[in-house]
């Protein structure tokens, strides 16, 4: 069995249909993109907040013997009415050592990967606030369909997965950190993916431009880059951004005379992917930022780009691949038919809860099958009354379905059932399904197609800046006192 680092689970429940943009909330894939517990932020009582205020100090009142007996635990850090301790830090500093080691990237020294994981840890503990205040809660029931669905993507049941991850972490701490990365996921979903527009006169140019490449060679490259972020933090004065910009022309000077990028990148980056050496992984070009795009285009693998600042800070780009391909980025530019299968569906969907047992769905959906199946009702009137979905004032009405517009499971069910035929419940990540199939037909969607994909790259595009800055405003307005940044006394 192949393992599978923490970090890469925690990664792949995000791509894993776990988004609250998918429409009809449990069928169709959000085009543009990737529940009640405990909050993380502190509460009187809270888990957190208690073993704060319960870890022994090192000051002068310390009880030596209770000292010696405990591993000692401080507050390095206070983010608004949360703290983060010793502890917390040690833990993740160790998994940067982890990820580090596993792709022989020398570590930096234990100072300066406190501070670079600090500052992460601070950042992430102001969204997780950023959530609380917006109310956004992961339950227990989201939480086992997350890992199920992660445990399906990797060809492993919830028990394999459970085994491979306490190889590394133990499987209560997986879970909780599962929950943070999901409700960021969400926080975001919330307040940058709705504020993000692309418009027709967007596609209509970017469909242009792909038809007059169409046939240049390797203008449809498929680029690997890593970077290093220099972050200038909201409201920096001009001596503050031009000392910055020093900082990233230096680490630059350094890059050209051989050193490292890999390290300089997870000893000096801002970016979250400093602790993978920079890394930020492999894409069609078309999907890059046209920031990215303009300062990495003509260079070649190994080669670094100048800095380049975008409002979030000063960056440093190193081309680590590039492939040609054959193929547009935008599949049919050349308007050449494409036929698909449509389905036009209605579905019904019971979502579990805290008072509605998995089970308890399954058999409600089923008794609501029976009186479909005798006639006592119509399908569309179930929907309206029983369904979860935001398909149900439209009597569950999904319209005409293409392949890939929904989740695996609910496709290849939906393409089995004879027209008029109720399914029988059926599992999906989001809940239970019923659906009926009303009619099929086979269409070109070719422009449609065209338009969808280029819609989803311009939105990509955009999205990645966008939630860059407001992560950097999170952070900017939120107090916070880094006790590891204060002088030795």
């Amino acid at each position: 069995m192949q393992v599978i680092s923490i970090r890469k689970l925690l990664a792949l429940a995000l791509m894993a249909g776990m988004t609250a943009t998918a429409v009809a909330q449990g069928t169709r894939s959000a085009t543009p993109p990737a529940p009640a517990t405990q909050s993380a932020q502190t509460k009187p009582g809270s888990e957190r907040g208690a073993a704060s205020r319960a870890a022994p100090r090192t000051g002068s009142n310390a009880n030596p013997a209770a000292a010696s007996a405990q591993p000692v635990d401080y507050i390095v850090a206070v983010v608004n009415n949360d703290v983060i301790t010793r502890r917390e830090l040690n833990a993740q500093v160790q998994n940067a050592l982890s990820m580090l080691a596993a792709q022989k990237i020398p570590a930096p020294p234990p100072d300066v990967l406190d501070r670079q994981v600090l500052e992460r840890l601070i950042t992430e503990r102001a969204l997780l606030q950023e959530a609380d205040r917006a109310g956004i809660r992961i339950t227990e029931d989201q939480l086992d369909m997350a890992i199920r669905r992660i445990a399906e993507e990797n060809n492993m049941t919830v028990e394999q997965l459970r085994a491979e991850v306490e190889k590394d972490v133990s499987w209560a701490r997986y879970r909780r950190e599962l929950r943070d990365q999901i409700r960021i996921s969400r926080l975001r979903e919330l307040e940058v993916d709705r504020t993000i527009h692309v418009s027709e006169a967007e596609i209509d140019a970017f469909l242009a431009e792909q038809a007059r490449q169409g046939t240049q060679a390797g203008t449809n490259a498929v680029l690997h880059l890593a970077q290093i972020l220099i972050r200038v933090p909201e409201g920096s004065s001009p001596s503050q951004i031009a000392s910055l910009r020093e900082r990233a022309e230096r680490l630059r000077q350094q890059l050209i005379k051989g050193a490292d990028f890999a390290q300089l990148a997870a000893a000096n980056s801002d970016g979250e992917e400093a602790m993978r050496g920079g890394d930020l992984g492999v894409r069609p070009a078309a999907g890059w930022p046209e920031l990215f795009l303009r300062a990495a285009g003509n260079l070649q693998p190994g080669q670094v780009s100048e800095v380049i600042q975008s409002g979030n800070g000063f960056h440093i780009l190193k081309v680590l691949d590039r492939q040609g391909g054959p193929a547009p980025v935008v599949l049919n530019v050349d308007g050449s038919p494409m036929p698909v299968t449509q389905h036009r569906v209605r579905h019904i969907l019971i979502r579990p809860t805290a008072v509605l047992s998995d089970e308890d769905a399954r058999q409600r959906l089923q008794s609501i099958r029976e009186r479909i199946v005798q006639g006592q009702v119509s399908f569309a009137d179930m929907a309206r009354q029983y369904s979860d979905d935001p398909s149900a004032p439209q009597g569950g009405d999904l319209g005409w379905v293409s392949p890939g517009e929904t989740v695996p499971v609910f496709e290849q069910t939906i393409a089995t059932l004879e027209p008029g035929t109720v399914s029988q419940p059926f599992r999906s990540p989001f809940g239970w399904h019923i659906a009926v199939v009303e009619e099929r037909r086979v269409q070109d969607v070719s422009r449609e197609m065209q338009r969808s994909q280029a819609r989803q790259i311009l939105f990509q595009r955009k999205l990645e800046p966008a939630w860059v800055e407001w992560t950097s405003l999170v952070r900017s307005r939120a107090y916070v006192d880094n006790r590891l940044e204060r002088p030795a006394e």
